[in-house]
């Protein structure tokens, strides 16, 4: 497990402990409905002159400690601490002026501004009374009761993803692994969730953990790397009926990532490079053997007619020397019988070739050769 999953883990359990869960949400309404009544009690004060200026300013600072600290917590009881805190200051600082009447006036508007609250549409508040259920609230406004009344937890209906991991998983050929997933669930009875669960996310993340090495385990490697999907389905289906029990559904379960150890991998590669050098041979070989095939059954057509032999000959020697201009040497034999002395004259009239100047006759009326002169005499 990674330092990062480890700190994760230590603050869910931390924020599970009873003093350090809400009571309630506090946003911007509930700020503007804190200061709406300080402000209202200012100006009461101050229409009947019992709020001089220098009271009103360390009323102010005051009411902004107690903003920032009810904002933090979120808590009845620091409420009622952050009233404490300002009257004892207020008391101190200014003993004869009206302190009890604006630490009741904060006080006031701090359990009215904290009683509104709003959810959001896709949200419900598991609201308790004394500590027990009363109901699901939300989506939008409602008002809940001061200091009796806390909300338990804001449950999210939307389709969450959470990813986790199964370390060291042993296949059914007893080859360990390092398995990534992640899992797509919502909740569907948040009342369920919260009620009978102490930390439902946990819950799902150790459950879908447990399942997939469960499945893991059921699998050969090869069964594993190549059907991811049937490997998902069935952990899927296995962690659904579990989960069901809760309010909760597992949409699916995607294997992202399946870690082999290092000697491993690099055997599986050398493996599939020598099957994929076998496969290139027997190709070779096949196509080879076809070749042969071809060459018998031509030398079956050519047996007994020599005449297409020959033609054939002729038609291949014509070929090379069209094509390529190359030299091509024969026996004296073929070339009686195919007249490739004819053949070459034609591929040279095909080149555009001119005969050599040895090659030309003679002009008319000249004598060549030895004793053709006449005597002067």
């Amino acid at each position: 497990m990674s330092k990062i999953d480890e700190g994760r883990q230590t603050l869910q359990r931390l924020a599970l402990l009873p003093m350090f869960q809400p009571h309630f949400a506090w946003g911007p309404l509930n700020s503007f409905v804190l200061l709406a009544g300080i402000g209202l009690t200012a100006g009461a004060l101050a229409s009947r002159g019992e709020l001089p200026p220098e009271f009103a300013v360390a009323t102010g600072v005051a009411a902004l400690f107690a903003l920032g600290m009810i904002h933090v917590g979120r808590r009845w009881d620091q409420v009622l601490g952050a009233m404490l805190l300002v009257g004892i200051a207020l008391g101190i600082a200014y003993p004869g002026e009206n302190t009890i009447a604006v630490v009741a006036g904060l006080g006031l508007s701090a359990a009215v501004a904290a009683s509104v609250q709003v959810v959001s549409h896709w949200d419900k508040a598991i609201l308790l009374r004394l500590g027990e259920f009363r109901g699901l609230r939300g989506p939008g406004l409602f008002v809940m009761a001061p200091f009796i009344d806390r909300i338990e937890a804001f449950v999210d209906q939307r389709v969450r993803a959470t990813d986790f991991r199964a370390e060291r998983i042993l296949t059914l050929d007893t080859v360990p692994l390092y398995v990534d997933a992640i899992c797509f669930w919502l909740v569907w009875d948040a009342e369920k969730a919260v009620l009978e669960l102490e930390s439902y996310q946990s819950a799902v993340i150790l459950s879908a953990q447990t399942a997939l090495k469960d499945a893991v385990g059921k699998h050969e490697l090869a069964d594993l790397l190549s059907n991811r999907q049937k490997l998902g389905a069935e952990i899927q289906k296995a962690l659904d009926e579990k989960t069901n029990a809760w309010g909760i559904t597992i949409q699916s379960i995607e294997i992202t990532d399946v870690v082999l150890p290092e000697g491993l991998e690099e055997a599986m590669s050398k493996r599939a490079q020598a099957e994929r050098e076998r496969q290139a041979r027997v190709i070779l070989s096949t196509a080879e053997a076809e070749i042969a095939g071809k060459f018998a059954e031509a030398a079956a057509q050519y047996r007994g007619n020599p005449e297409a032999l020959h033609l054939r000959a002729m038609n291949m020697v014509y070929e090379g020397i069209r094509q390529r201009g190359s030299m091509i040497i024969v026996p004296s034999s073929a070339v009686e019988t195919m007249g490739l002395g004819a053949i070459s004259g034609i591929a040279a009239l095909a080149r555009g070739e001119e005969p050599d100047e040895s090659d030309k006759p003679d002009k008319p009326g000249r004598p060549t050769g030895e004793g053709s002169g006449q005597d002067d005499d």
